[in-house]
């Protein structure tokens, strides 16, 4: 996470911003004024591929190993979370696996080294994220309205889903809503925050219900993230995106969990830190399959990991 901005109602989400390096040092008051509000906007800085990366890459990870994640009192997604993936898809115009690969995915992270770092990471009551299964998919159809869709259309979306297919809100359900290919999202009507101008990836929550979701644009569109990736599909620079917003939505699903002082969320504190990778471009094998997948904050050791330390 690296800077804030204001939104004009209550809003809880990791944003992913594309952005200039000067966005390192904007404030982050905007976020503490709306957290009174349960809202929060996280945005994360992606600077162009030449040497400057580099030096922010290395400043982000002294500034996160010199502080921890705290938890402010509230819920995490305790026990196995229900993930539903609803693919948006109105031409159909992905890639040959987008879907296949993305639900590969959510089968697989649950038992993963990864996820079992979200353990360590408990509520009030002693409750802690402990797996994760893909509950159920869809793919809608419907059309798109002309020009960009924005969060309202998103959150009517994710509604539209439950309806459709009988699902409905709790706390520990995640939906996931998927874009085609060059399909712009924006925060609102202003059209100032973007898919094609800031953020990659965002998580949330909205109604009386707390319905908890998420949004991964088709990122190949966007050059949000890496260009390849261990499957050669344009379903591994989502799966990156996926897992940093379902790591932080498990710890931190409401903005009341698992944050640092400067209200960054443990995948926030990790961005772009991924290893060493092996021949096929993945640093991490799930089940024989391979992945190319962002570190996650482990608080035991102050560190960005991809599995717990030993013993936890």
């Amino acid at each position: 996470m690296k800077r804030f901005a204001p939104m004009s109602r209550a809003f809880l989400a990791t944003l992913f911003l594309l952005t200039c390096f000067s966005a390192l040092a904007m404030p982050v008051q905007a976020e503490a004024a709306t957290r009174t509000h349960t809202s929060q906007s996280e945005l994360k800085s992606h600077l162009p591929i030449d040497h400057d990366r580099d030096d922010a890459r290395s400043q982000r990870h002294t500034q996160a190993t010199e502080q921890r994640v705290t938890y402010g009192g509230g819920s995490v997604m305790a026990g196995t979370a229900l993930v539903y993936a609803i693919f948006w898809e109105p031409t159909g115009n992905v890639s040959g696996h987008y879907n296949s690969l993305i639900e590969r995915y959510f089968n697989d992270v649950g038992t993963s080294p990864l996820y079992r770092i979200a353990r360590q990471y408990k509520q009030a009551n002693g409750g802690f994220p402990a797996n994760a299964v893909l509950a159920d998919s869809w793919t809608d159809t419907r059309a798109y309205h002309k020009g960009a869709l924005v969060d309202d259309d998103i959150q009517s979306e994710v509604t539209r889903a439950q309806q459709v297919n009988g699902w409905h809100s709790s706390p520990s359900r995640l939906f996931f809503i998927f874009t085609e290919r060059n399909k712009n999202i924006c925060m609102d009507s202003t059209l100032s925050e973007c898919t094609s101008n800031g953020y990659c990836a965002y998580h949330s929550a909205f109604g009386v219900n707390n319905t908890l979701y998420a949004t991964v644009p088709y990122e190949a569109s966007f050059d949000c993230d890496f260009s390849s990736g261990p499957n050669h599909d344009d379903a591994d620079q989502a799966i990156d995106n996926i897992s940093h917003e379902q790591m932080e939505a498990v710890t931190d699903p409401l903005g009341d969990g698992w944050l640092d002082a400067s209200g960054g969320e443990i995948g926030d504190k990790c961005v772009d830190d991924f290893g060493p990778l092996n021949a096929q471009g993945a640093n991490v094998i799930w089940h024989g399959h391979p992945y190319l997948v962002q570190k996650e904050w482990d608080n035991q050791t102050g560190s960005c990991r991809l599995a717990p330390s030993a013993g936890w």
